[in-house]
């Protein structure tokens, strides 16, 4: 008998986030079961973890930081992970327990999670056949087998991965792949019908894994799901909120969090500052951080007010400054700067279209400039 929750991803985010949250749900008789986690990438460190959580089955996540101005400095004990499979080697145990007992799947798969292998062929769809190799095509494959012998049991699908409209991104990625693969209609329309892709913003600053499985986050975390008829949860948690307003989360954290740490980025960049250099070293240098607040005030904040939702931004800004400012985790720039370009696009180009669509436009020079120095306006 397997798990009812096929998690793909052994990142430490996943298992400081999601695992989490299972685990503590399940103390109180709160989740759907346990978990069964597939690794996908081949590297070393990947295979230890998953070694690891075969051999021991839990592993400690150390919550560290400041919250409500009180220090938090705690070891959970994690026990959601009930089974550990690497996709290469261990496929065919990740079909059977897509077909008998899983009614969730999680994922988080990284930025390229999403792309497709063009040499993944229908020929992964039969039995005995080896894993593919991208996600989408993992995913259909398991689909598939599951239609295959239980046709009117669906499952829930709840990406975690930081895309947009991120549920609704991958059902059709994975309908392309089918279509393209002239798979039956009656299966497209079980995907369609009687799958659940589900929306979902994930927030949680995990800064550090513990060797060999575990991992170091912050007090704060969140995982916002947009509601949608038929879905299973995972769990109930206190740090899970239901809404049907999921723009407005992702749009707060989007432009305060994700934009704050580009910001960062830029200037670290820019003046070629240490290597070594946290995000707690830069708000703790007093003309890095008054910049960075000047955005967020004068460039940021106004937008949030043209959409009524100056508390909530001022509210959630606050929470970002304690975040930003904890003195326990090791946040390295290094670390946040890696695509940036990309990740200015994403981050700040919204946010001035939005800015730009304003019956009262909103000026910000700081932003626009960094857009042009990057050769994105």
């Amino acid at each position: 008998m397997s798990e009812p929750i096929l998690q793909f991803g052994t990142s430490r985010f996943l298992l400081a986030h999601v695992a989490l949250f299972v685990s503590q749900a399940l103390e109180r008789g709160d989740a759907i079961g346990g978990i069964g986690v597939v690794q996908t990438t081949g590297n070393p460190a990947s295979h230890a973890r998953v070694a690891a959580l075969s051999k021991q089955g839990s592993y400690p996540v150390r919550i560290r930081g400041r919250e409500r101005d009180a220090a938090v400095d705690s070891v959970v004990v994690c026990n959601a992970i009930r089974s550990a499979w690497i996709a290469d080697r261990d496929w065919a145990s990740v079909r059977r327990a897509a077909i008998e007992d899983v009614r969730v799947i999680v994922s988080n798969t990284g930025d390229t999670g999403y792309r497709l292998d063009e040499r993944d062929t229908p020929g992964v769809l039969e039995k005995g056949a080896a894993a593919p190799r991208s996600y989408p095509a993992k995913l259909l494959a398991l689909l598939h087998s599951r239609w295959q012998e239980r046709p009117d049991e669906g499952v829930s699908i709840f990406p975690c991965e930081l895309v947009e409209n991120n549920g609704d991104t991958l059902r059709e990625i994975v309908l392309g792949l089918a279509t393209q693969w002239s798979l039956p209609e009656p299966f497209v329309e079980y995907l369609r019908q009687r799958c659940v892709w589900v929306n979902s913003l994930v927030d949680r600053i995990v800064s550090e894994p513990i060797d060999p499985v575990g991992a170091v986050a912050e007090p704060y975390a969140l995982w916002a799901i947009e509601r949608r008829a038929g879905m299973a949860l995972p769990c109930t948690h206190e740090s899970i909120v239901l809404t049907d307003d999921l723009r407005s989360y992702e749009r707060l954290k989007l432009f305060f969090l994700n934009l704050g740490h580009s910001w960062l980025a830029e200037q670290w960049l820019t003046e070629q500052r240490s290597s070594a250099e946290t995000v707690l070293d830069a708000m703790e240098d007093t003309r890095v951080r008054a910049e960075l607040e000047a955005v967020w005030q004068e460039e940021v904040l106004p937008v949030f007010e043209a959409m009524n939702m100056r508390a909530r931004a001022e509210d959630y800004v606050a929470s970002v400054r304690e975040r930003f400012g904890n003195p326990y985790l090791h946040h390295r720039i290094a670390d946040i700067a890696q695509n940036h370009v990309a990740k200015v696009k994403r981050r700040v180009s919204p946010l001035i279209e939005l800015a730009d669509a304003l019956p009262t436009p909103v000026a910000q020079p700081r932003l626009r400039s960094l857009l042009a120095k990057r050769g994105l306006i």
